[in-house]
């Protein structure tokens, strides 16, 4: 085989393993899906709000209010510009009772008390951020390949979904995610 052909072989062979990732990142279901009703009460230990320190249902708490919730693996800066905006969106609402709340699902301590730092030192005061098992609250789906997982959702029903692998959030995804919010306000 000529090396031309080995190199126009492999290039293709890059291409369709590029484009599948594509493909499947995009196909990417994690959460409840739009049109299905939130499962229900969960209790992770809150980090940052008014019960932090304490594992409260931040789904009972927010009742059939528009809310905002997230679900992360790590922290990173996408998501830390995420929860800024989705923070700054909750206190721009405050009278539509919009909520908003981060479960990292994660057993690390170390995570919990990063988290809580970096909430205290950017003034997020309006997005909860909370600790869960590495699973998920049960019945909600969280897909473990989904990094970030972002649910919209009011009077209990889900209005927008995002899912994003490893990497694959970026500034266009959070503003359509922030766009989306006006999903879940009172018209």
């Amino acid at each position: 085989m000529s090396s031309k052909l080995r190199i126009a072989t492999s290039s293709f062979a890059l291409i369709a393993l590029l484009a599948g990732g594509l493909i499947a990142a995009e196909n990417l279901s994690s959460g409840p899906q739009v049109g299905d009703e939130v499962p229900g009460p969960f209790h992770p230990l809150n980090l940052t709000g008014e019960s932090a320190g304490e594992k409260v249902c931040l789904y009972c708490k927010n009742g059939s209010n528009p809310v905002a919730m997230i679900f992360a693996r790590e922290s990173s800066e996408p998501l830390a510009k995420l929860i800024k905006k989705i923070d700054e969106t909750t206190a721009k609402n405050k009278d539509a009772k919009m909520g908003s709340f981060v479960v990292f699902l994660s057993d690390s301590e170390d995570l919990g008390k990063e988290v809580k730092a970096w909430a205290d030192k950017e003034k997020v005061s309006t997005c909860v951020l909370s600790l869960d098992n590495p699973n998920g609250p049960k019945g909600y789906k969280v897909a473990k390949e989904a990094d970030v997982t972002v649910v919209l959702y009011t009077d209990h029903k889900v209005k927008a979904n995002f899912a994003f692998a490893k990497g694959e959030l970026k500034d266009k995804n959070i503003d359509e995610v922030v766009s989306s919010v006006s999903k879940i306000l009172p018209q």
